[in-house]
């Protein structure tokens, strides 16, 4: 499966629409970190509203870092994105489970808690642009859409869904972010809210086979627009072991020296992908020569 991300404008300019089927993608993290049911909703959610966000970004190299830091048992959530969509992030207790919400639904809002909504954008001008604001509901959709209302100003409507099957893995997910753009015509607004309030779950649709255009000529009903682009969206981490090398020299000798104490190799593993990256004894004598050497310069 590939996951794919799709963006429309209305003809008249007043609204933009970024739509996201991230199925293949929420599958591919509770691949990785082994989520439980609540865990899968909650991450898939994260990386569906990241992946869209990043898509906002007008450069290659930017880089959209969407945290969340609340006081539920998941703990701190990061998920990270390109300007592609491209998208990777972990939970820091990804196995944490939860009875279901007072509706029977999964408690995706429980697991999150209450605290914090950052988000980070590294435009590569040094210091990155940090917005937040407050979670409100734990339920992510409600706190992306607050968050842009707070910290951007922009009116913003977010729908995030996830379906589980029992074995915990994803079968349906996806969201889209519908923002009004300066000088919206405010005569679309009741339109755009009765259509939505008719839509139902995303995760509903996309469970029952509606692709992008159905669910944006929804959205859109009545109203005249444009789909731009649609693009192949992936879980894409860029780890290597070049950047963990750097990590380890970025200790220091004393530091380095103490790791290999008992001369066993050291494993580095990354968060995002689970992958690990294994550095020998001779490795890292050879990096604690090189800082010293470094020092006597």
């Amino acid at each position: 499966m590939t996951s794919k991300l799709t963006r429309a404008v209305t003809q008249d300019g007043s609204a933009r629409l970024i739509y996201a089927e991230t199925t293949a993608i929420v599958q591919r993290a509770h691949e990785i970190h082994e989520t439980s049911k609540t865990m899968t909703a909650v991450l898939g959610r994260c990386l569906t509203a990241a992946s869209m966000m990043g898509s906002l970004l007008k450069d290659k190299d930017n880089v959209l870092t969407l945290q969340l830091k609340g006081d539920g048992p998941a703990g701190t959530i990061t998920c990270i994105s390109d300007y592609c969509g491209n998208v990777r992030g972990y939970a820091q207790n990804p196995t944490c489970e939860l009875p279901p919400n007072a509706k029977g639904k999964l408690n995706v809002s429980g697991a999150v808690g209450h605290g914090t909504l950052i988000v980070m954008r590294d435009l590569g001008l040094g210091d990155p642009y940090i917005g937040q604001s407050n979670i409100v509901s734990g339920e992510i959709a409600e706190d992306i859409t607050s968050y842009f209302a707070v910290s951007e100003q922009t009116p913003t409507v977010c729908a995030l869904g996830v379906r589980c099957a029992n074995d915990n893995s994803c079968t349906a997910a996806g969201g889209f972010l519908l923002q009004l753009l300066p000088n919206a015509d405010e005569s679309l607004i009741p339109i755009l809210e009765k259509n939505i309030a008719a839509l139902g779950p995303i995760s509903n649709l996309i469970a029952d086979g509606l692709n992008a255009d159905d669910v944006m000529c929804r959205i859109f009903d009545s109203i005249p627009y444009d789909k731009f682009d649609e693009i192949d969206v992936d879980y894409v981490c860029q780890c290597s072991r070049e950047s963990y090398a750097r990590a380890l020299l970025s200790l220091g000798a004393v530091e380095l020296k103490k790791l290999i104490e008992d001369d066993k190799p050291v494993e580095t593993r990354c968060r995002y992908c689970r992958r690990a990256h294994v550095f020998q004894p001779e490795d890292i004598r050879s990096m604690i020569a090189a800082l010293e050497e470094k020092n006597r310069e």
